[in-house]
């Protein structure tokens, strides 16, 4: 059975740093492009950033460039995200997904997710 799970999560202060990992079992991440994306409370869940399969492009929604860092390490099968300098508008969510392979070269936006959701895993910034 395939399956995604996200750790790494936590309750922070704004300015801190985070590093969420992401795994799957069943299922082979270097097979796909892969990315993150958050849902905040009341709201849908967005695409955050993105891998494309080969490794070699990575997108990143507007408001985390700079901030965020998206990687995969294919040999261990897992995807991570740094995040520094974090903001309350960042509580959310998180969840990573893998992608059909061709995408994430040119843009973040309409990612078809090819993974079974997972749990996800809670980032709260306090002020």
């Amino acid at each position: 059975q395939v399956r995604v799970v996200e750790s790494g999560g936590g309750l922070v202060q704004a300015g801190e740093s985070l590093r969420l990992s992401c795994t799957a079992y069943g299922l082979t991440l270097d097979d796909f492009a892969l990315a993150w994306f958050r849902q905040a409370p009341g709201k849908e869940r967005d695409e955050l950033s993105c891998i494309s399969f080969t490794g070699r492009s990575t997108h990143y929604l507007d408001s985390v460039k700079g901030r965020f860092t998206i990687s995969r390490d294919n040999a261990n099968n897992m995807l991570y995200l740094q995040m520094n300098d974090l903001k309350p508008e960042d509580t959310a969510t998180y969840y990573c997904a893998a992608v059909t392979r061709s995408e994430c070269k040119t843009t973040l936006q309409n990612l078809h997710v090819m993974s079974p959701w997972g749990q996800g895993t809670q980032v709260t910034v306090s002020a």
